[in-house]
């Protein structure tokens, strides 16, 4: 199952309150809002206005487009099916190579 856009955001929002030490309950005072309110916008539930998303932004200190950096946020079915594209594009020598690694980590 795919993740949706406002899921996405939501946890790239999360991402970034929690690396600024902040609590939601402090995020959603400083946005003049309902804790109940923010919280359904991390879980993907609401997606925020555009006044709520540059307020977000400038809270966090990060650029507006940094918000919908979520590229590394993905499904295990994502993640799969992208490790399947990139091991397409390996030549036989980085194969072989990934192979003997995916091995190893499989041992530890």
């Amino acid at each position: 199952m795919k993740t949706s856009i406002s899921e996405k955001l939501g946890q790239r929002i999360k991402e970034c309150r929690i690396s600024k030490n902040l609590k939601q309950c402090e995020m959603a005072d400083l946005l003049e809002m309902e804790r109940s309110n923010y919280t359904r916008i991390e879980c993907g539930l609401q997606r925020p206005n555009d006044e709520n998303l540059e307020k977000i932004a400038k809270i966090l200190e990060v650029h507006l487009y940094e918000l919908f950096d979520n590229e590394h946020i993905k499904t295990v079915d994502e993640l799969q099916e992208s490790i399947i594209d990139q091991i397409k594009t390996l030549s036989e020598k980085e194969l072989r190579f990934l192979y003997k690694t995916i091995v190893n980590i499989k041992q530890l």
